[in-house]
């Protein structure tokens, strides 16, 4: 039962930040866009951090079973994988130029 909780609430945690989080914090009217895109930014690097950090605390101290330690951090790994990805998209470091140049090679050639 525990390992189903600790699933849920990483699943709902994971959706809440990727999907509701950036639909919350946009607000646009039109071809205006009204909110910063630094806020929901900073929410998302927030709410990243804050669920690796329970995770963390899961592993540590409040989960007993070795297995649900185990998922505890196998979900800190996720959480701190997507927050580096995040850090290093919004500092430049990590960019898809090259898939859209791809995209446009095989839009040419085929």
């Amino acid at each position: 039962m525990q390992r189903i909780l600790i699933i849920l609430c990483n699943c709902l945690l994971l959706i809440l930040l990727l999907v509701g989080l950036p639909a919350a914090t946009r607000e646009q009217w039109g071809d205006l866009q009204l909110s910063s895109a630094s806020t929901g930014r900073t929410l998302l690097f927030a709410g990243l951090g804050l669920a690796l950090l329970l995770n963390l605390a899961g592993a540590l101290w409040l989960v007993k079973v070795r297995k649900h330690k185990v998922l505890c951090w196998e979900w800190s790994a996720v959480y701190a994988g997507l927050l580096l990805a995040g850090y290093a998209f919004t500092r430049g470091w990590l960019n898809f130029h090259w898939l859209r140049q791809t995209l446009e090679w095989l839009q040419r050639h085929l």
